[in-house]
């Protein structure tokens, strides 16, 4: 037996004798042969795990089968997660929103802080109006947890419940947790190894919008699970290359990544078939909600955060979207923002689409590198990352208003960037700024926009 032979051998042979155990953090229900259900809070023992995304599993009855990973933790690692009022990393805007649509005095949750290490109980109360309140979760020297240092406990458990019976200097007892329906991840693919859907398995409700591609319709796969329903116009693509390559998009997995479940290629048209987002394309959601939204500067940066999170993702992953823009991100419950139809552009077959003097081509998105060689990169898509975060932060505006193409290309070739958005903090400027410089390699990358995105929100903000 060789080492490596030998080393395998051990290792499995000490995975069974340590006895892996997860639990489920959300219900899951087994549709295709070989999945197993999971019930919310119940444990686990992995069997297999050596897929990423996929993994076999015993429940307590001695049934075996596939699960999806991201909808479980490891018991030893579990710590506030198995508490309904734990919401983990959501942000001070998003919990703010959450807590405001369920409207009950004492209603909570508990999130990670902007701080690392850090929590923050955000807290619903009307009086003396309906507000949300923030407060971090504090320790002393002797480690104990506490809101008000009258009231110290050993344990966040502990604090919440003696929170639960008295206000002790809180706004308001806590009283309830968020009833409505928390997000439950998308999984990558509908089932282990299916990215091929039969589309007699699909219902196709309302028209949700069209574009370049066709139009995509609601649908339900087998009756439960929502999706939405790309139908490829004939023509339009390189469908083999796609097909291909949509094997491994269905691995791609992040929360702030649309996630394609699979393809019905069997027949024409193709059927793209990708997670439903109830409110639709990040560019009408600004539209529609500008009143609101232009005194939210929180709620605009926390939008720029979370597509930010999604490339910074698809970045190390070396995939290169080549349209991004806030018509190609979609809005979710909970105020969730993603970036969708990454990559997509590449097997586009229209020539006004692929070439940068098309009428469909993206100019007002795209870096002096694009228009004049088109040379795509990450660092093209930090270009059109800038031109998204001044659309976040306009409301959805048209870059550039109303100049011509040609004049755009004019202006980006001489170094003419887009003014500041009315009401932008010269900070969040700033960052769109440094997108925009001349030469791809001067540009931040994902993650390092990711990094000051995140202290930017420090700064402007309060916990």
């Amino acid at each position: 037996m060789n080492s490596a032979e030998f080393s395998v051998g051990e290792s499995s042979s000490l995975t069974k004798s340590r006895r892996h155990v997860v639990v489920s953090l959300y219900p899951f229900t087994a549709i295709e042969p070989g999945d197993l259900s999971l019930e919310k809070g119940e444990e686990y023992e992995i069997v297999d795990d050596s897929q990423e995304h996929w993994w076999q599993v015993r429940n307590k009855g001695g049934e075996v089968g596939y699960i999806p990973s991201n909808y479980v933790k490891e018991k030893e690692l579990l710590g506030l997660q198995q508490y309904d009022w734990y919401v983990e990393d959501m942000s001070r805007q998003r919990a703010e929103s959450l807590l405001r649509y369920e409207d009950k005095e004492g209603c909570f949750v508990v999130r990670n802080s902007s701080t690392k290490g850090l929590y923050t109980l955000s807290l619903y109360t009307k009086v003396p109006h309906p507000q949300v309140k923030h407060y971090h979760i504090k320790q002393n020297a002797r480690s104990e947890f506490f809101l008000s240092e009258k009231h110290t406990c050993s344990t966040i458990p502990d604090l919440i419940n003696y929170h639960r019976h008295n206000s002790g200097g809180l706004a308001s007892r806590l009283k309830h947790t968020p009833s409505s329906e928390r997000c439950v991840p998308a999984t990558a693919g509908l089932s282990r190894d299916k990215w091929e859907i039969d589309p007699s398995e699909l219902q196709l409700h309302e028209e949700l919008g069209s574009g370049q591609f066709g139009v995509v319709r609601r649908g339900k796969w087998r009756g439960c699970i929502d999706v939405a329903v790309k139908m490829m116009k004939e023509g339009t693509m390189s469908e083999d290359d796609f097909i291909e390559e949509a094997k491994v998009m269905t691995k791609l997995q992040h929360p702030n990544l649309v996630q394609l479940y699979g393809v019905c290629s069997k027949h024409r048209p193709i059927y793209i078939v990708t997670e439903y987002m109830k409110y639709g394309a990040l560019l009408n959601y600004l539209r529609r909600h500008e009143t609101t939204l232009q005194t939210n500067l929180d709620v605009l940066l926390d939008m720029c955060l979370q597509v930010c999170k999604g490339m910074a993702y698809l970045e190390r992953h070396n995939y290169i979207h080549r349209d991004l823009a806030a018509r190609n991100c979609l809005v979710g419950a909970e105020n969730i923002v993603k970036v969708a139809d990454f990559g997509l552009a590449r097997y586009v077959l229209d020539d006004q689409y692929t070439s940068s003097g098309g009428t469909k081509f993206p100019i007002k998105w795209a870096p002096p590198e694009v228009l004049n060689y088109t040379r795509f990169s990450s660092k093209s898509d930090v270009w059109a990352y800038g031109v998204l975060m001044w659309e976040i932060f306009s409301c959805g505006k048209m870059p550039y208003g109303r100049l011509k193409n040609t004049e755009v290309v004019e202006r980006v070739q001489r170094g003419i960037v887009l003014e500041t958005p009315k009401g932008c903090p010269k900070e969040v400027y700033d960052a769109m700024r440094k997108c925009w410089a001349l030469h791809p390699d001067e540009r931040p990358s994902f993650r390092v926009l990711k990094e000051q995105l995140v202290a930017l929100a420090q700064l402007l903000l309060t916990d």
